[in-house]
């Protein structure tokens, strides 16, 4: 091992250690001040909205109490408003979503990162990224027009088959002549499928970048050792990526659990709490604040607000957990190093 010695200080002359600056100068401090301002620019909005939503749902917290949560009817006439019914729909449409779009999403994660040709990786993430932003009143549209006649027919089959099931109930009977299928459409079950189709291409864009970054090493040790592909991915790609996937899967929850025009389009309004996922009728926080905001009274409008605190706290409180489990994630780490 070679030893370097520092050079030796000519005789009379003071060996003064030299001072490095570590401020910013030029554009590294320009970037730095805007990446700043822009940050917490952001910061701020975002704690602008929840204080501005706060100070709204003040009037309809003190007139209401806890009971504006406990409440599944919505009769501003009947002085009778309360978002129980709702907030059992959102959570109830976000999980059919999730349902559909989490292993589609994971399998076309796994296919462009591990087994599409490299020609056309850069089509295929072309054409995920693309559904991003298509609408949301478009893939309201393909579910009302063309989802819903397949959609009511398996609901139905679901209840012939598996009634037996709570939320695979429906209050109509299946063997009956005629079949009344208006009970089988409008349902959280054709919005789940709709919204599943919008929150797809998010979760797969953060899973298949979570993929890509898997330790080469590690790849091609699995492989050497005699496993398969998908041993290689069983046992290489799927662990780096837990904690991706769980993130990815979350933030997707978030987007499916605001989803406002696909649910306003395709669901029937009705405040009950419905666990039956089949039958017509159902309704969401964010549907809800759009169906009634146009003609809303100064009352109906600060409760609507108070709906769209709670929408608020879910969705920030979900991305936030999500966030936390990506960055405490080996995946995550890597990513940020």
């Amino acid at each position: 091992m070679t030893t370097y010695l520092p050079a030796p200080t000519p005789e009379g002359v003071e060996a003064i250690p030299r001072v490095l600056g570590t401020s910013a100068t030029g554009g590294d401090r320009a970037f730095r001040l805007s990446a700043t301002a822009i940050g917490g620019s952001v910061l701020a909005i975002t704690g602008g909205i929840g204080l501005f939503l706060a100070y709204q749902s003040v009037p309809t917290l003190q007139r209401y109490g806890f009971s504006f949560f406990t409440e599944s009817q919505w009769q501003p006439e009947a002085d009778v408003i309360g978002i129980a019914g709702v907030l059992v729909g959102t959570v109830s449409i976000a999980a059919v979503a999730l349902f559909f779009a989490f292993p589609l999403a994971l399998s076309t994660a796994l296919y462009i990162s591990e087994y599409a040709p490299p020609r056309a990786k850069s089509a295929l993430v072309s054409l995920v990224d693309l559904m991003a932003a298509v609408p949301s009143i478009v893939y309201g549209l393909w579910g009302f027009f063309l989802i819903q006649p397949y959609a009511a027919g398996i609901a139905r089959f679901l209840h012939v088959h598996f009634g037996w099931v709570p939320f695979f109930a429906v209050d109509t009977d299946p063997q009956g002549v005629p079949v009344d299928a208006t009970r089988y459409t409008a349902s959280s079950f054709i919005a789940g499928i709709a919204v599943a189709m919008m929150v797809t291409p998010m979760i797969c864009a953060v899973t298949r970048q979570v993929f890509s970054q898997t330790p080469p090493g590690e790849r091609e040790a699995a492989l050497a050792l005699g496993s398969t592909r998908w041993g290689m991915i069983r046992t290489v790609v799927l662990p780096f990526g837990r904690g991706g996937i769980i993130g990815g899967t979350m933030l997707g929850l978030g987007r499916a659990l605001g989803e406002t025009i696909a649910v306003l389009l395709i669901i029937s309004p009705a405040f009950e709490i419905k666990p039956r996922l089949l039958e017509i009728g159902g309704n969401s926080i964010s549907s809800l604040i759009a169906g009634r905001f146009g003609d809303a009274s100064p009352a109906q409008l600060s409760a609507l607000l108070t709906a769209g605190l709670v929408l608020f706290v879910m969705t920030l409180g979900i991305n936030t957990l999500a966030a936390l489990i990506v960055s405490r994630s080996r995946s995550g780490a890597d990513a940020d190093a």
